[in-house]
């Protein structure tokens, strides 16, 4: 009984978010992770984000700074191997679901051939990124800067979203593109030619 107890409270400490975020209750964050400036982020209740995430609110680089924001709705679940980095405004709804090794960036580095090493270059964004309430997206998903998905999306394993999609849109592909509908007042999919 009481290993199970301390096994229970190692776990749980395991899990509880860095100093500086802004969490509602029952917040989950498992180790391994890397969270920088967490100052910049804010998750609901109830969020579970599984190991190895890697989360960058991006405040200076190449001599620029930035005022990066981060938030995370209540009630969503994020895969393991998250990848998220924002100079701009991230948004995940509430309720969605993000598989294992989902990507989401809103900036790129300057690819300007006559400006030196790219990685001393400033970076640049086409805009934030805004994932709408229940949606899901699978294994491998690319989300790349300026997509504003609509609620209740659902993205296809290994997609690259580069640009964006209304309310109840199941899309696939790289880049992504729109398979299907959502009718509400059907209660069905349907395929879009």
């Amino acid at each position: 009984m009481l290993l199970k107890t301390a096994r229970n409270l190692y776990s749980r400490l395991m899990e509880i978010p860095p100093r500086g975020m802004s969490c509602g209750r029952d917040v989950s964050i498992q180790r391994p992770r890397r969270i920088l400036n967490p100052a910049c982020i804010r998750i609901g209740e109830r969020t579970q984000i599984r190991r190895g995430a890697l989360i960058e609110p991006i405040l200076a680089y190449a001599g620029v700074h930035y005022a990066p924001a981060i938030e995370i709705g209540s009630d969503v679940y994020i895969g393991p191997d998250l990848y998220l980095a924002c100079i701009g405004r991230v948004v995940i709804g509430e309720g969605s679901v993000l598989s294992e090794h989902v990507f989401l960036n809103d900036s790129s580095h300057g690819f300007d051939p006559t400006a030196g090493l790219i990685m001393e270059q400033k970076l640049s964004s086409a805009g934030g990124i805004s994932i709408g309430k229940h949606c899901f997206l699978g294994l491998r998903v690319a989300v790349l800067p300026g997509v504003i998905l609509g609620d209740h999306c659902i993205v296809g394993v290994n997609s690259v979203v580069t640009h964006s999609f209304p309310a109840y849109s199941m899309i696939a592909g790289s880049p992504a593109r729109l398979v299907k509908r959502y009718l509400p007042e059907e209660k069905r999919w349907v395929k879009v030619n």
